[in-house]
This record gives structure tokens, sequence and C-alpha cells, in this order.
């Protein structure tokens, strides 16, 4: 929040604020060195006073132009990946309090930090491979071409480690893209064994 002055950052650069066990006034307030009634005026609700923090915080991920569907879809998601296991766990698990108060998601709350009318990194590779002409312009639901990140998310919330390069191969050759109608990469034939 420019301005304001009340934001530090970690050594990593995340926000020192997050590593409390809940996402509080009263947290928020001790952590950066100042009092309630500051924060209560600036962000009268708890739910402003997040966003805030985690569009300052949060940093987008820029989208790959490769050339082609599954190489911008699979580059995405090693770069979504990258380094970022830790803070989403973090994130998922210590804004529980906050979720159940607002009867909100974590896929809401990403919702929520994308600026409006802005299309989500998938919508933008969809977009591209039917420019390109690798994907029919029909209707998806965005269900479908959200999935991959929302998989990798799953499975980085699910096991509290980073996924391996094969699991995000797998995510988009083998449920994305058959869902798009795509095949993806086959595996490689077995190589047949002599008899003896």
């Amino acid at each position: 929040m420019p301005g304001t002055g009340i934001w530090r950052r970690s050594s990593g650069g995340r926000p020192r604020t997050l590593r409390n066990p809940a996402f509080t006034y009263e947290a928020v307030a001790a952590r950066a060195g100042t009092s309630r009634p500051v924060l209560y005026r600036r962000w009268p609700q708890r739910e402003d006073l997040l966003l805030a923090t985690l569009k300052k915080f949060w940093q987008p991920i820029a989208v790959p132009d490769a050339g082609s569907l599954r190489d911008d879809a699979i580059s995405f998601l090693r770069k979504a990946h990258a380094g970022r296991v830790q803070m989403v766990t973090m994130m998922s698990v210590q804004l529980m309090d906050y979720f159940r108060d607002t009867a909100t998601t974590f896929s809401e709350l990403r919702e929520a930090l994308i600026p409006p009318g802005r299309a989500t990194p998938f919508e933008m590779i969809v977009a591209r491979a039917v420019e390109r002409g690798e994907l029919p312009d029909a209707p998806r639901s965005s269900r479908v071409v959200n999935l991959p990140f929302d998989v990798l998310r799953h499975d980085m919330l699910l096991t509290m480690r980073e996924a391996s390069d094969e699991s995000i191969v797998e995510i988009v050759d083998e449920v994305w893209l058959p869902l798009l109608g795509v095949p993806g990469t086959p595996p490689a034939p077995s190589t047949p064994t002599r008899p003896a």
C-alpha cells in the first residue's frame, strides 16, 4: 500500500504478515508496528486488508508464448510451481479462518486478485491456441480451461511438497489435452525383448 509505510518484506520478498498463525487485525498491527484503529480506518473489512496485502506481494506469472498449446501449458505450470509450493501451502493453511468466516475459497480469492476483465493465464493460453488453429473456436467451461493449475494446486496442498516435472507433464498430456480433444504426447514405446 503506497504511502502507508507499514508493510515489511521478509528476506525472501514475502509478506511477513502472512507468517502469523492467523490473518487478523491484531496480527497485522503487531507485525507492522501500528494500531488496529489505523488499519480499520483504511480497510474496514478484513477481506479488504487481505486483498490489499496480497495485491502488493503476490506477483503475477508471465504467460509463455512458445508457439504451441502443450508447450505453453507445461511452461506456465513449471513457472507457477517454482518457488511457490511453500507460499501456497502456507496461505491455504493459515487463512482457513478467513475462508470459513467469509464463506469463500482459495479459488475465489485468486479470482479477486485478477484485475477486472483480465483473462486467466490458461484462458490466454487457450485463446492463443484458437488463434493458431490448434483448437476450434468453441465454447469451453472455465473449469476445463483452468483445470491444469487447479490440479497442480491440489497436488501441492495434498502432498505439501513440490510436484515432480513428470507430474506436471501428466497433468497436461493425460488430463487436460484429452479434455480439450487434443492428443498429448504418447508414451515412448517399450523396446521389445529379443528371445534368448
